[in-house]
């Protein structure tokens, strides 16, 4: 059960939207990061769950952890808290799944992941009363159409969505905003009745570094993204089911944080002839991603060591190949030390310390440059994952932004620092 229930409190837009009818097919709530949207949605569709007349839903997040951990744990407001003892997790042949007890019977609340291009083929062959899209601008079309069709049949057939603000041009918007019978909520950061001035003060200031940033996620406008540094990649074009080419190498990068995130990538080089010339392209495969700002739980290197180096024999199980290396950012000491304890050797990785330029920034220009180069070449692929996904880069690399006087901003790149240690890492043994 939820505790200290008491102490609840709802903002009025949290309330608007845990009240509405259920006379529509699809809610959405669209508006800037913590501005309370998914904790609306979450009682309202408590509410939904104990009153409706079918017995399967299902709830999708751009991967099964971020429906899990974003719903049914909620930071501890999900809906396994909401419902205690009357509910239970469980697994049939359908999946992973909340089951619940209600006065109408029993009912299944399954939670899946559908940012990837086949994520559809989970759930053929079901049948829905409901769906919770969350972050539906993430998931993959074919996966968001597919929800509707699996909701035909149902006796209180609804669905509910929630985005942060995407750009005018999404497909999202015509292809199911303006399709469906939709009723629209707008939330800005000033809707979450939990952030104190003092914290909202301190956001502020952060986007106001960025006009793109401060009229996305502090405006909750749909804005062109501008400022973004790799407006070149594409979740479509630069993404793939599994490695293609020929492997040629796969190494490791890393870059340690506490307050900041920890990230390591799985990168494999593959070789690739194209109109007869042999051409190379840099494959990343997996990656480890733990924020302790984000999720509240900060951890000693020592653990992050542990478990990057779980991850490592994940990587190498799942493909089969030796690595040659693992790069570790040389600010980072602290987990170098502790992965050489463990009994893995590093080396240092380039994070353009030695290249040319005046100052910090115009170095770290070279590596960006690099990158951009890379994804324009077409020789930058993600390639998707069930495990050791790709979400927490795709987040990043949406948000990496330069401020107004055209330099990089620090809050949003831990894994975009990491992953332009390997693509220098890649230039200079492949591309140069």
């Amino acid at each position: 059960m939820i505790k200290d229930k008491d102490e609840i409190k709802f903002g009025d837009k949290q309330k608007q939207l845990i009240r509405y009818p259920f006379d529509v097919t699809l809610d959405v709530s669209e508006g800037t990061p913590r501005s309370g949207k998914t904790t609306g949605g979450i009682m309202r569709m408590a509410r939904y769950y104990a009153a409706t007349r079918d017995e399967n839903h299902l709830i999708v997040g751009y991967n099964q952890e971020q429906a899990y951990r974003l719903f049914i744990d909620g930071d501890g407001f999900g809906l396994q808290h909401i419902f205690g003892d009357l509910c239970v997790p469980k697994r049939d042949q359908h999946g992973d799944h909340l089951e619940l007890y209600t006065s109408n019977g029993i009912r299944k609340l399954y939670y899946k992941g559908g940012g990837k291009s086949d994520s559809h083929k989970a759930i053929t062959g079901m049948s829905l009363g409901s769906v919770v899209f969350l972050e539906i601008n993430l998931l993959h079309m074919d996966m968001i159409q597919e929800c509707f069709r699996r909701t035909f049949a149902a006796k209180d057939r609804y669905h509910l969505a929630d985005l942060n603000p995407p750009a005018p041009n999404h497909p999202v918007i015509k292809e199911v905003f303006e399709v469906q019978k939709t009723r629209w909520t707008h939330w800005t950061i000033h809707d979450n009745p939990i952030l104190t001035e003092e914290r909202k003060k301190e956001i502020h200031d952060t986007l106001k570094k960025s006009p793109y940033l401060y009229a996305r996620d502090w405006e909750g406008k749909r804005v062109m993204p501008q400022g973004v540094i790799y407006s070149m990649f594409s979740n479509t074009d630069h993404v793939i089911n599994q490695v293609e080419g020929k492997p040629i190498e796969m190494f490791f990068v890393a870059d340690g944080g506490q307050d900041d995130a920890t990230s390591c990538s799985c990168n494999i080089v593959t070789q690739h002839v194209i109109d007869n010339k042999i051409t190379y392209r840099l494959n990343r495969f997996a990656n480890y991603y733990h924020s302790g700002k984000d999720t509240g739980q900060v951890k000693a290197m020592s653990d992050y060591a542990v478990e990057i180096k779980a991850f490592i024999e994940w990587c190498r199980n799942k493909t089969g190949m030796f690595f040659s290396d693992i790069f570790v950012d040389p600010a980072c000491k602290s987990l170098r030390e502790e992965l050489h304890k463990i009994g893995l050797d590093t080396s240092r990785a380039d994070n353009n310390a030695s290249d040319k330029g005046v100052g910090a920034g115009s170095r770290i220009e070279v590596g960006i440059q690099r990158a951009q180069s890379l994804i324009n070449d077409d020789q930058f692929r993600l390639v998707e994952q069930d495990e050791y996904g790709h979400y927490s880069f795709i987040q990043e690399i949406g948000q990496y932004v330069r401020d107004a006087n055209g330099k990089p901003i620090d809050d949003w790149n831990d894994a975009m620092d990491e992953f332009r240690y390997s693509v220098n890492y890649f230039t200079k043994n492949y591309k140069l």
